[in-house]
């Protein structure tokens, strides 16, 4: 009987494209990247952009925009890139001008203001909407060269899925990949730590 000790080569080759999810290998270094799930709104020849969906922010939305009262979705860290910045996905369609579709009913972006009308007459639930503070952002040819190097998985997303993500959806993730990735969720996170 062979026994594959390498648990960390990526052995499915799915292309990155907007709408896909990266699953960051156990290792991955780094405060934004380690163990992440990370949306990709965007990917051409120029660069990639996407949205970590497992890293809260310290702070409330509430904190930081005066939202309609009983709409508390929580605020997650979009990335190291425009820290100072917001962000939002969303499922709302045309309902938000200028919104970007990443795949099916799931957006990006759009008209804040007209977001902020939504919420404030009820046209807008806190599961339809995830906020971001700060974006992830790869330089052409940077995000296909991290995945060449077994930094990412690169895995199909369920836009449900995507909209409910919370700090365990890297565990999610890979349990959802199966095969030989379900084991990176036993490794610990410092090995040097046992």
């Amino acid at each position: 009987m062979k026994i594959d000790f390498d648990f960390f080569k990526i052995q499915r080759k799915l292309a990155p494209q907007k709408g896909r999810i990266l699953i960051s290998e156990p290792f991955l270094p780094g405060n934004f990247f380690s163990r992440s799930t990370v949306l990709l709104v965007e990917y051409s020849s120029t660069g990639a952009v996407g949205f970590i969906l497992n890293k809260p922010f310290e702070a409330q939305i509430n904190e930081l925009f005066v939202m309609a009262s009983g709409f508390t979705p929580e605020l997650f860290v979009g990335g190291p890139v425009s820290g100072d910045n917001l962000f939002f996905i969303h499922t709302l369609g045309d309902q938000i001008e200028g919104s970007i579709q990443v795949q099916d009913q799931l957006y990006w972006g759009g008209d804040f203001e007209a977001l902020k009308l939504a919420i404030a007459t009820g046209k807008a639930r806190p599961d339809q909407v995830k906020f971001f503070v700060g974006y992830s952002g790869w330089s052409p040819g940077q995000l296909d060269r991290e995945i060449a190097q077994n930094s990412w998985l690169v895995l199909e997303a369920d836009p449900e899925l995507v909209m409910k993500s919370d700090r365990n959806f890297w565990l999610e993730s890979v349990k959802n990949a199966g095969g030989h990735y379900e084991t990176w969720k036993n490794f610990p996170e410092d090995p040097t730590s046992n």
